[in-house]
């Protein structure tokens, strides 16, 4: 062997030991500040054993959790101006926010127009200036002590009677020290979250500041990076235990926002990341079912329906299929309108399943849309196996309210095989329900299950195909979040036949009127929903309320009327009677709870009726309004609601889709109500849902796996969302199981945060 082949393999070996004893000595130093900042916050200067407590009660209980409790806002120095300077401001023109000091030197409760106003005067070395409250007057006049010192933020203007005046300002009790604060520190001051718990415990605004202030101090500097390089380099993002620092002892407003940007986009990154990993697993990890070609079943189905399939119906058929005749798992989301014919493709799919020798599976959130589902399968596959009797295809139905023999019977052709497709709701979950051999599992109204609840399904065949269900169309910033493991696939027409849904607003006053139009309609072949609210915090009050105005309605305005009442107490058994009777025209109007809103398909009844509409969500109104216009008929959606709201909601006429965020959230129930009347189109209606509401309580965020966002806001930071989603989708597949060293600081903090999401990477 040469000599320098000798100095080559002794100078490789040198450097592979030097490798180790780095990595052995940077793992060392992570261990030891992951240690330090593990420990409890007791050991922070002001703070002790006691006064631990009622911060671990709001989820603070070591010294990181600490250097991440952010300040809930910020007081702007630059812009404190006393009442003299704002007048001027005012004069020139300016309309942005500022801070003003002032101390309480009167407060008076008014009442003006039946609304009770609140009005505070304040009085700095300039002048005098007030805040005023038109709601909530009773909560914050407790909230002013005569002598007490505010700062005072928000939009400045001249009153009628010449005042300075701040309406609905945000405002924080200050000390006299603190005051100097504003004067001789720095430009902008950080404003914590001040639970009841810590105020109990005499820790105020400067104390917690004075705590953060040395937890920072001492420990930021042992906080670990959570991003690679590439990206801090790429975005220009501070180091994180820079970043912790500026957060809390900001130089300009102009640095906070550039913090967040950073916590926005590493909190949409590692969920994106979760998304990567749980999509890859799915597709490439998992074993999949390879059904073959076979459609002799499905073309011969086809010739029996009495309908033709729209184009739309037709291209997610040969996507699904695509997914289907692959090795790997399929895992694709249908959205649809409602009545845009899911449950169609959804069952031709099942058919190639069953002649594969695959049983298919269709779970459902509730026991009347399981069971609408049944009645509407059973009756499209009767036309077929009577059309080619060689043909056997068994259908079950599983559900919660079956007799004992029934369900018996119908677990044991699950387990045998003899059924090949079963319909059913969380009853299928059960440890006694066996399948023979599944190979398609599909979800209706999927947002209504969780991710566990869709595991233990799933669990039941070897990696089936999943197909799972919306009739709540998704948003994009969803679609590439909750739903972004999921290959997507849109019905974006509806069948040809369908005739948009006249929707129209009116106040209680007009119900009269309303319910002489339900009758005058009867006349043409028409039926009638009467829909009443029903919430959980007063369903007993709501049920009551309903009960009643069917039983009075019935007796006097439409005595001469067949009406029926169907709520969601009652048994299914009685739930199922009495909408075969309206199905068969027994009954011309229908008083409800909204056990009606999902799945109800009764070509006839094309009039409903919402009364207490301010009360419904915006998505669940638009579920209701799917229950008519199912035929060749005129649908019509009326929302009742109080005369009051009624007229508010016209305000907004044409102008719900320029408007600021702000202000559709200071004006929810109108703009639900108006968003009705506007939209027809499903996605719209979802867009401006998840304004109002946010995409946590529309699609079920905390059921699906993920963690919650603190920082990003679906809504407004897509462009952080895509760059995220695009950086970690790119990560994954380069180095999906992140063994490079780059990729050390995401695995590391995977491990240590998001080891409950990991658990259920393999679900979609």
């Amino acid at each position: 062997m040469s000599h320098s082949l000798i100095c080559s393999r002794v100078s490789l070996s040198v450097r592979f030991c030097f490798r180790g004893i780095l990595k052995l000595h940077h793992e060392k130093n992570r261990i030891m500040s992951s240690a330090k900042l593990e420990s409890s916050i007791q050991f922070l200067p002001g703070i002790g054993p006691k006064r631990a407590i009622p911060f671990a009660n709001m989820g603070i209980k070591t010294i990181r959790d600490m250097l991440f409790y952010f300040p809930a806002r910020y007081l702007d120095r630059s812009t404190i101006l006393n009442s003299s300077q704002l007048a001027q401001f005012i004069h020139e023109g300016n309309d942005s926010e500022v801070t003003i000091i002032g101390t309480v030197y009167n407060k008076e409760s008014k009442r003006f127009g039946g609304k009770e106003i609140l009005v505070v005067n304040f009085r700095d070395k300039g002048g005098f200036f007030e805040g005023i409250w038109f709601q909530g007057a009773r909560y914050h006049i407790n909230k002013f002590v005569i002598g007490e010192t505010f700062a005072v933020s928000g939009k400045p203007a001249f009153s009628k009677f010449g005042n300075i005046q701040f309406a609905h300002p945000d405002y924080d009790k200050i000390t006299e020290d603190e005051t100097q604060q504003f004067y001789n520190t720095g430009k902008v001051l950080p404003v914590y979250r001040l639970p009841k718990e810590l105020r109990e415990r005499n820790i105020g605004d400067m104390s917690l500041r004075k705590m953060a202030t040395a937890a920072v101090d001492q420990y930021a500097v042992y906080i670990e990076e959570t991003l690679p390089r590439s990206i801090i380099e790429k975005y220009k993002f501070l180091p994180l235990s820079e970043l912790v620092r500026r957060v809390h002892y900001p130089a300009s407003m102009e640095e906070v926002n550039d913090c967040h940007g950073r916590l926005k986009y590493e909190e949409l990154f590692y969920l994106e990341i979760l998304i990567a990993m749980r999509k890859r697993n799915v597709k490439e990890e998992l074993p999949g079912i390879m059904f073959e070609n076979k459609t002799a079943m499905i073309r011969e189905f086809m010739t029996t329906l009495s309908f033709e399939l729209t184009e739309a119906q037709k291209k997610v058929s040969r996507e699904i299929f695509r997914d289907m005749l692959t090795p790997k798992p399929m895992n694709r989301l249908l959205q649809g309108d409602v009545g845009s014919g899911k449950t169609i493709v959804a069952l031709i799919a099942m058919i190639l399943a069953v002649e594969n020798g695959y049983q298919a599976v269709m779970m459902a959130p509730t026991e009347i849309l399981a069971n609408q589902h049944f009645l509407n399968i059973i009756k499209l596959i009767k036309r077929y196996t009577d059309a080619f009797p060689e043909r056997i295809v068994n259908v079950s139905l599983l559900i919660g309210g079956q007799k004992k023999s029934v369900r018996m019977e119908h677990l044991n052709a699950i387990a045998t095989g003899s059924s090949q497709i079963v319909i059913g709701t969380h009853a299928l979950f059960e440890e006694e329900v066996l399948f023979n051999r599944l190979g398609l599992v599909v979800v209706d109204e999927q947002h209504r299950f969780g991710v566990v609840q869709r595991a233990r399904l799933m669990n039941k065949g070897l990696n089936p195909d999943v197909l799972v269900m919306s009739a709540t169309p998704i948003p994009r910033t969803l679609s590439l979040t909750v739903y972004g493991d999921l290959d997507n696939s849109v019905i974006d027409e509806m069948p040809a036949n369908r005739i948009p849904i006249i929707t129209s607003l009116r106040g209680e006053s007009r119900l009269p009127a309303i319910l002489e139009f339900a009758k005058e309609k009867i006349k043409e072949g028409y039926q009638t929903f009467i829909v009443y609210p029903l919430v959980e915090e007063s369903e007993k009050l709501d049920l009551k309320a309903a009960e009643e105005n069917f039983s009075e309605l019935s007796a006097t305005f439409l005595q001469d009327c067949r009406t029926g009442l169907v709520h969601g107490r009652m048994k299914w058994s009685e739930k199922e009677s009495i909408m075969k009777k309206f199905a068969e025209k027994e009954f011309d109007i229908l008083f409800a709870t909204t056990v009606i809103e999902v799945g109800i398909d009764i070509p006839d009844a094309n009039i409903i009726i919402i009364n207490e509409a301010h009360r419904f969500g915006l998505s669940q109104l638009h579920q209701l309004r799917g229950r008519v216009g199912r035929s060749d008929k005129q649908g019509y959606c009326i929302l009742v609601t109080k005369d009051e709201n009624a007229a508010a909601a016209s305000r907004f006429r044409g102008q719900i889709d320029r408007m600021p965020a702000w202000m559709m959230e200071k004006f929810k129930s109108a703009i639900r109500l108006e968003a009705m009347v506007q939209h027809t189109d499903g996605f719209k209606i979802a867009d401006i849902d998840m304004k109002l509401r946010g995409p946590g309580d529309i699609f079920g965020i905390r059921q699906s796996g993920y963690p919650e966002l603190k920082y990003a806001v679906l809504t407004e930071d897509t462009e952080i969302l895509i760059n995220a989603q695009r950086d970690a989708f790119e990560i994954i597949a380069h180095d999906p199981h992140l063994q490079q060293h780059q990729f050390h600081p995401i695995k590391s903090h995977l491990r240590a945060h998001y080891s409950e999401s990991l658990r259920y990477a393999h679900i979609a």
